[in-house]
């Protein structure tokens, strides 16, 4: 991790066990990794959580207030969510207008 394309944070599996994921910025698409331990391989994650999309979402917006990311990264990301996970448009928990 370390460059500007790649987020990155800790996390419980379903198991109860600390993963650290990272997303990364690929051609226009997010994609997800995680490993368990420190020196592991990274294992991208197919299907990400809400919970991963969410996290994410919330480092973008960190990003966009310190001109790291634009709006429209973030706009971008939230109608990515949305797609994926038509449910969350109704859970005003982690939205805001974009």
């Amino acid at each position: 991790m370390g460059n500007k394309a790649e987020i990155g944070w800790k996390r419980l599996n379903p198991q109860g066990e600390k993963v650290e994921v990272f997303a990364r910025l690929s051609g226009g698409e997010w994609l997800f990794f995680q490993r368990s331990r420190r020196y592991e391989n990274w294992q991208r994650i197919e299907q990400p959580p809400l919970e991963d999309w969410l996290e994410l979402l919330d480092a973008v917006r960190r990003r966009v207030v310190r001109r790291l990311y634009q709006p429209a990264d973030e706009k971008r990301l939230v109608a990515r969510i949305r797609e994926r996970f038509p449910e969350w448009q109704a859970n005003a928990e982690h939205q805001r207008e974009v």
